[in-house]
């Protein structure tokens, strides 16, 4: 699977946040209260976990006090940089061999990371089946037959599933530049090339997720998460702009000086962008 760099996903945390579908996330909640009876623990999968940035998010927002988290990673660095994030982030932290001991505020967690390849090694990492299965910005990378496949290990352990900031697609970037459309023509057949998993679903990942999950019984609700990013994400705005443009000189669609001329306009002041994201929650029937 194509990596990321933790300094990228560092850069990108607070605007995921904010976008967020909070009535989503409280419906999470709010199943997860119900389902576990008088339990005050839960247990989670974290699937391509990155730095830690979806735990950070979701776990604040949680009812149990209590919170067993498995965090997935193919990259090793990623792991590390986890570590560390949730290390800083929490109030207490102590290290349990490669595990974690944490607390933010009232609730205690405990984090373990493991190294696995989603894409060959699922079964073993949703092993024991937790309450819930968890991402962030993955299932666009991910490829439909393997969607289904997901959706089918998950719905045969019964978990909940949540996922959010899956791309979908759509994009509005001011002031216009006459390269816009062409541009994100070109970065929509680079998103579908093979990332890891074969010919990626791209923007049209969550509409493949909720079609897998509601042929297996699963209740699915679906709600926009779109980064609103303004001059003062001025940083993220031209990481985002650089990586784009890289990935559409990749595609070969658009003539570079035009890709060059978009790229320049996009990493300049003033800009803003409207970038599209779906949140997705898949529950037992």
């Amino acid at each position: 699977m194509t990596g990321f760099s933790a300094d990228w996903l560092s850069l990108r945390e607070s605007a995921d946040h904010a976008a967020r579908n909070g009535a989503l996330m409280d419906k999470l909640a709010d199943h997860l209260r119900y389902a576990g009876g008088a339990r005050d623990s839960v247990e989670i999968i974290d699937l391509g976990c990155g730095t830690g940035s979806n735990l950070r998010a979701i776990a604040p927002a949680l009812h149990q006090r209590q919170q067993i988290w498995r965090l997935v990673d193919h990259d090793a660095a990623l792991l590390v940089a986890a570590r560390e994030h949730l290390a800083d982030w929490a109030d207490e932290a102590v290290r349990d061999g490669d595990a974690l001991e944490l607390v933010k505020g009232e609730r205690e967690l405990h984090v373990s990371f493991i190294q696995g390849d989603l894409a060959r090694d699922l079964d073993p990492v949703l092993d024991p089946p937790p309450d819930l299965v968890t991402a962030a910005a993955l299932f666009d990378l991910c490829a439909r037959d393997w969607i289904r496949f997901f959706a089918n290990a998950v719905t045969r352990r019964r978990c909940a599933f949540y996922t959010a900031l899956t791309y979908d697609g759509h994009e509005i970037w001011q002031p216009p530049h006459p390269a816009d459309s062409a541009v994100l023509a070109a970065f929509h057949a680079h998103q579908v090339t093979d990332k890891g998993f074969g010919r990626s679903a791209g923007p049209e990942a969550t509409q493949a997720l909720s079609q897998a999950f509601e042929n297996l019984d699963y209740t699915v609700e679906t709600a926009g998460s779109p980064w609103r990013l303004t001059p003062d994400d001025a940083a993220l705005i031209a990481t985002l702009a650089e990586g784009q443009a890289q990935a559409v000189q990749q595609a070969g669609l658009v003539e570079q000086s035009q890709v060059e001329e978009w790229r320049a306009a996009r990493t300049g002041s003033g800009v803003t962008c409207t970038i599209g994201h779906q949140d997705l929650l898949a529950l037992p029937g």
